[in-house]
């Protein structure tokens, strides 16, 4: 009997596996599985009032998804894989072509999801003219060009609402050809008959816009108006592009939407994106926002900031310096600096934060590392075979309404650390209750923060004092 009890003491005092040393610290998620329901007319663009004073313009934005009718959440989430697959690696390629480099009181508007399109984008509802034509134009911080689709059109895709005719507008001006703001343009072209500069942008998932390049009038929230715009007048269009009127360039260059109006309003916007659905649940009380200007940072309050990083060889993303990850309240071991670093010789490499991509892409041997501690960190959690899609971590949640998840968190350069909500890490790809790990990894050398880790938070780019940032529970 004595032996026993002495065996026993010592087993008690054997070290523990590192497995089960320390606690995992986990998060509850709601396993809402995709409803089977189309989307309907009822749940189509509702924008509120926006709020805009002399120094800010605020306004929300909507996810590209808002506008495909009688589709189920099944239908768009596979479309949004497949074109979130070819913007991402169009990304992944754009370090490997030259561009040029970039130039510098506030406004805001409303963003809409993209969602019932299949497509992880948002939009903007802008005013282009005068009188304004309303369009909704795809948020990008991805591109520099602003430009929409004009009339007459030789070669246009379908949009919602009317296409901005500049024939219309009093405040529409073509710009010459000898005109500064038309050298700026990476492919130029000119009208001679008429001594008007001619756009062409060509992106890398081979959609392409060209046209006429003008300056005109943009309005936004209550009224605000922004004079003197550089746009493309788009005539030939075509690529993924479908129900956007075009796109509001938020990139780093010369000719982004922000460097344009950086003298009047300084360099700063942000944004806070909503979960992708929210835009179709009738019950949903947040709302995606963009916000120039003052206010941009003033709605910073509790931010966590990391310094802008910069490409010399592309100048339009906007760069941060990833430094690793922590999954349950444990460091991801395995995540080399080297995988993570930009080479500012050869332009490959680092970290971009977009708007555009929906899915976060890390370096594989990153995303192996991340996952691979996701996978035994969530050992509660019943593995679904196979996969979907771009994802191969998944778990079969069906029967369970709150389950408890591990924490993931970013670290980034400056001390600012990023905990994500589990909503932004694993979400439903069906309506059975399958559920995957929102991340995937890649060979292209850029790793890519989409903006399903972005939901939720008010992502500030302070362009002023180069750096960015990130408030919780911002929208």
């Amino acid at each position: 009997m004595a032996f026993h009890v002495f065996l026993i003491a010592a087993l008690l005092l054997l070290p523990l596996p590192a497995a089960f040393s320390k606690a995992v610290r986990t998060q509850s998620l709601l396993a809402n599985p995709l409803s089977p329901d189309p989307i309907t007319q009822e749940q189509q663009l509702s924008l509120a009032a926006p709020r805009t004073n002399a120094s800010t313009l605020h306004f929300r934005l909507a996810h590209r998804e808002h506008f495909a009718l009688n589709a189920t959440a099944s239908d768009l989430l596979a479309h949004l894989l497949a074109r979130d697959a070819a913007r991402a690696a169009a990304l992944l390629a754009a370090p490997n072509n030259a561009t040029r480099p970039r130039r510098r009181g506030g406004f805001a508007a409303p963003l809409l999801s993209g969602l019932p399109q299949g497509s992880g984008e948002y939009f903007a509802q802008v005013g282009v003219g005068t009188p304004a034509t309303t369009a909704l134009m795809v948020l990008d911080t991805g591109s520099d060009v602003v430009w929409l689709q004009c009339a007459p059109c030789r070669h246009c895709y379908a949009q919602s609402g009317r296409v901005f005719d500049p024939r219309r507008s009093r405040s529409y001006a073509a710009v010459d050809c000898v005109a500064p703001i038309c050298r700026r343009l990476d492919s130029a072209g000119c009208d001679r008959r008429r001594n008007s500069c001619l756009y062409q942008v060509a992106y890398g998932d081979g959609s392409v816009t060209a046209g006429d390049f003008a300056s005109e009038t943009l309005t936004f929230a209550r009224g605000a108006r922004v004079q003197r715009v550089a746009i493309g007048c788009g005539h030939d269009n075509e690529g993924l592009f479908i129900a956007a009127s075009g796109l509001l360039g938020l990139g780093r260059g010369r000719l982004s939407f922000p460097s344009q109006i950086a003298r009047s309003f300084g360099r700063s916007f942000s944004y806070c994106l909503v979960d992708r659905t929210s835009s179709v649940r009738p019950s949903s009380t947040r709302s995606s926002t963009v916000t120039f200007g003052a206010g941009a940072v003033a709605a910073a309050a509790g931010a966590s900031f990391t310094p802008m990083g910069r490409n010399p060889r592309m100048a339009t993303f906007y760069y941060v310096h990833l430094l690793g990850f922590s999954v349950g309240g444990a460091r991801v071991k395995g995540v080399s600096q080297s995988d993570l670093r930009l080479n500012p010789t050869t332009g490959r490499g680092g970290v971009i934060l977009d708007s555009g991509t929906s899915v976060t892409r890390l370096a594989r041997p990153v995303y192996e590392a991340v996952r691979d501690a996701f996978r035994a960190a969530a050992v509660g959690l019943r593995v679904s075979p196979g996969g979907f899609s771009l994802f191969d971590t998944c778990y079969n949640l069906s029967g369970r309404r709150v389950v408890k998840v591990p924490t993931v968190s970013m670290h980034l350069a400056g001390g600012a650390s990023v905990a994500l909500p589990p909503e932004n890490y694993l979400i439903p790809v069906d309506t059975s209750g399958t559920f995957c790990f929102a991340m995937a990894g890649t060979d292209g050398g850029v790793s890519i923060i989409g903006n399903i880790q972005q939901q939720g938070f008010r992502v500030v780019f302070d362009g002023d004092a180069q750096r960015v940032g990130f408030v919780p529970k911002s929208c």
